[in-house]
This record gives C-alpha cells, structure tokens and sequence, in this order.
C-alpha cells in the first residue's frame, strides 16, 4: 500500500500541473482566436482530429457552411480538447485511488476527490456550450472559472493526500497561523472577482477598449454603459466571436477591470505583508507578492503591447499561479481541527 500510496502523491502533483496547462492552453485558443476553430462537439468538422487533406477539408466546408475550415484554429482546439480530456482521466484516477487507500489512510480527501470528478465533469459541459453556443460571453467566463477551481482544488487536494501520509506531523498549532486567515481569505475572494472581470473583459473583447495609461481613449472617464457591459443573459443563437457590445458597453468592462485590478493589489499587498511578519507564513507571502507583481507587469503589457498573444496568455497563467499561492497560504491559515477534516 505504500507504493500505492506514493502513486498517489505523484500524480496529484502531476494533476496540478497538469491544470496549470490547460489553463494556458484554453487561454490560447481564446485568444487566438481560435475558440469556434471547430464548430462542432467533441469531434471536430466530424473527425477525431481535424480536417487535414483537401478531401476532408471540402468535406468539412460543405457539412459545416457556416463556418469555414481554418485548420490553423481548429488544431489548436482539439490539441485543447486532448489536454483537458487527460486531466480528466487523472481526476478519475485519484478519485480512484483515494477511495482504495481510504481504509489505510483515514485522512485522505475522499470527498474532496468526488467533488472533483463532479467538477471536471461541469467543466466538460461548459466545453462543449462555449462551442454549441459560439462563445456566449457568461458561459466562456465560467468556464475560465471552472478552470481556475479545479486547478485550486487540485492543489488542496495534493496538500491533504501529503499530510495524509505523515504518520508523526508536529503539532497543528506550530504549523498553522489561524490569526492570518481573515487577510488571505480577503485577498483570495478579491482575485477571484478579478479574474471573473478578466474573463469578461476577454470573452466581449473588452481588452483593447482603452489603449492609453492611465487615461482611457485619452480621458479620464470615457462614455461607459456598465448596464449594457453586465448585462449577463444574452440572446442564444448569436455568433459572439469579436463581440458584439458597442464602445461604450467594452469601456465599462475593459475600466472595470482596472478598478478591480487596482483593489486587488491593496488587498493581495496587504495580506502578504501580513504573512510575511510571521515565520511560518513568509515564504508564502513572499509568493503572492512577487506573482502579484509579475501580474501587474503583464497586465499593463497587455495594454501598452496592445495584446501580444505570449503576454496576454502569460496572463491567464500567472493569474492561476498567484491563485494558488493564495490557497498554498490558506493552507499555512488553516485552523488546528481542519487539520484532520478530508474534505
């Protein structure tokens, strides 16, 4: 059971990882453009691949006239497809493999790994709608979102099958800082409400909407329509590749996002400093200030650059690493009786 034991452990790193590309991946398709690159689910123009030879390609053109064949786009997706498929099936199998060691290893996140299965199982969906329904803006936002959770739950749930196994762990009260956990939950509830800003800004193609710092479209305040912008509920049926808000509904969306940005980075700075002052929760502190700092780089890249594709799927990514590094400091907060909770 030890060897099975420390299977377990590796590829609940490896699922980790494993999230933190397909992340970077769905980023890359979206914004390449390339997120109707097959207008159909889960095969693609009909194929387990994509269309490759002439043959196929005329075939695909006359069965799908709606959308013509731009193999460049569609290979991309698939390839997304594949990834996320294979993050599947290692949730699977450690749902598996937690419900097999459970008799040997009490504290085992058997709840937590069911959970993931429903999770990735939601997300699968949310795939498939963000293509039937071309891109609905608040479908491709939660689909993002859905990313970002099972990338953090993954993490939580590498964090809970290591402590399962240690067999003499020190004392919860010397590993822990409760007293913190106010600053981290703040700053994690904050950027999840800023990549939630993020995704809506990418899936209405809000992100070139201003193109100056720290002015936008050389004003101040701009014409906005946050009405128009958050309206969420949109007629089904449309083809919202590019968008389909006017200027003033993208200035809303796109200064929202600054906002937030910049209330993200008061509360993130503020409960890293916190974390810092204390020894048990320096590095993580030291983690989310420095990712906090990287992100604030790339976003005013993605302006000043107007929206190079490595730094605005840069982005994405850091964004989930900073995600992480906040649950990695949830973890150092976690109260004394979490420690033996498997969920």
């Amino acid at each position: 059971m030890n060897n099975l034991y420390t299977l377990l452990r590796r590829i609940s790193v490896i699922a980790v990882g494993f999230a933190l590309v397909v992340i970077m991946l769905g980023a890359w398709v979206r914004l390449s453009d390339a997120g109707l690159g097959c207008p159909d689910w889960p095969a693609c123009y009909g194929h387990i691949t994509w269309p490759v030879h002439d043959h196929e390609i005329e075939r695909a053109a006359a069965n799908f006239p709606q959308r013509p064949v731009q193999v460049h786009k569609a290979w991309k997706e698939v390839l997304h497809r594949y990834f996320a498929g294979v993050l599947g099936l290692i949730v699977l199998t450690l749902a598996a493999l937690n419900w097999k060691l459970r008799k040997h290893y009490p504290d085992l996140p058997i709840k937590l790994s069911l959970l993931l299965v429903l999770v990735i199982t939601i997300q699968a969906a949310f795939g498939m709608w963000t293509v039937t329904l071309q891109l609905l803006p608040w479908v491709v936002t939660t689909h993002l979102l859905g990313g970002m959770a099972t990338a953090a739950l993954l993490f939580w749930q590498a964090r809970r099958i290591r402590a399962a196994g240690q067999t003499a762990s020190p004392s919860p009260s010397r590993n822990t800082v409760p007293s913190l956990r106010p600053w981290v939950l703040a700053a994690l509830l904050m950027l999840l409400l800023q990549i939630a800003l993020g995704g809506w800004v990418s899936s209405n193609y809000a992100a070139l909407a201003c193109i100056d710092l720290p002015t936008c479209q050389q004003q101040w305040w701009p014409q906005t329509d946050f009405v128009e912008g958050f309206t969420i509920w949109r007629e089904i049926g449309i083809d919202y590749e590019g968008g389909v808000l006017d200027q003033a509904a993208r200035n809303a969306i796109h200064i929202s996002h600054r906002i937030g940005a910049m209330l993200a980075f008061v509360i993130i700075t503020a409960m890293s400093i916190q974390l810092l002052r204390n020894p048990i929760t320096r590095f993580a502190g030291s983690l989310a200030g420095l990712l906090l700092l990287v992100q604030i780089v790339l976003g005013i890249n993605n302006i000043v650059l107007l929206l190079p594709l490595w730094n605005a799927v840069a982005h994405n990514g850091v964004a989930a690493l900073l995600l992480l590094a906040i649950v990695n400091a949830l973890w150092r907060t976690r109260t004394p009786a979490a420690v033996s909770i498997s969920v």
